[in-house]
């Protein structure tokens, strides 16, 4: 059975794939939803890794698309955060994503890979802790850094972030830092969903920017 890896930070997606392999299976790496689309099409059993963060998956209704287009993948959610509310639709909505986030120890992840190619939905324990947990709280003003601002203005035209950071001669670090700070903030998850909120909020001028 075909695992897909959909992750564009180097050192996850290496890790994975050689603990992947450590057990026994192949692993194939994408960059984009088009290409997990087209080995789909070849491999509809498969289970994909996918770093909803970082794609090109625009919300969430667009991945639970994709889960009823390709009903016999098993997808896990393998990021570094998600929002509460986010976790708590993704649970209720889909039996076939699961979620994994990247600081799990090896032990868990290897569970993870288990279960998943039993075509089982595996939830790690940091997931299950935080919706156990969750309580809403009340509606809070968001402020944002004038940096902040800046790096979001940034994002809204398409920059990444390796360019934003050759922009403001910061280095890439400092800017994956405000970027986290400033999904965190907003309650986002990706960048499609962190420029509506800024669009919708006023926080950038929707005559200049666009998604």
């Amino acid at each position: 059975m075909d695992i897909i890896i959909a992750d564009k930070q180097d050192i996850t997606r290496i890790g994975l794939t050689y603990t992947i392999r450590s057990k026994g299976y192949d692993a194939k790496c994408v960059a984009n939803k088009q290409e997990i689309v087209d080995l789909l099409s070849a491999q509809p059993e498969a289970v994909v890794f996918i770093d909803y963060s970082l794609s090109d998956i625009q919300n969430l209704d667009e991945l639970l698309i994709l889960s009823l287009r390709f009903r016999h993948v098993q997808w896990v959610l393998w990021c570094e955060d998600l929002t509460v509310d986010f976790l708590r639709r993704l649970i209720s909505s889909s039996s076939n994503i699961g979620v994994l986030f990247k600081d799990c120890e090896l032990e868990e992840i290897e569970q993870c890979i288990t279960v998943a190619l039993l075509h089982q939905r595996f939830i790690c324990q940091r997931t299950a802790d935080l919706l156990m947990s969750f309580e809403p709280q009340p509606t809070e003003v968001i402020h944002l850094t004038p940096t902040e601002l800046e790096v979001l203005k940034d994002i809204a035209l398409g920059m990444t972030t390796r360019e934003i950071s050759e922009k403001r001669f910061s280095s890439f670090h400092t800017v994956n830092t405000h970027r986290k700070n400033i999904f965190r903030k907003l309650g986002v998850n990706n960048v499609h969903e962190a420029t509506r909120y800024a669009l919708r909020a006023g926080m950038v001028d929707p005559a200049e920017y666009y998604i």
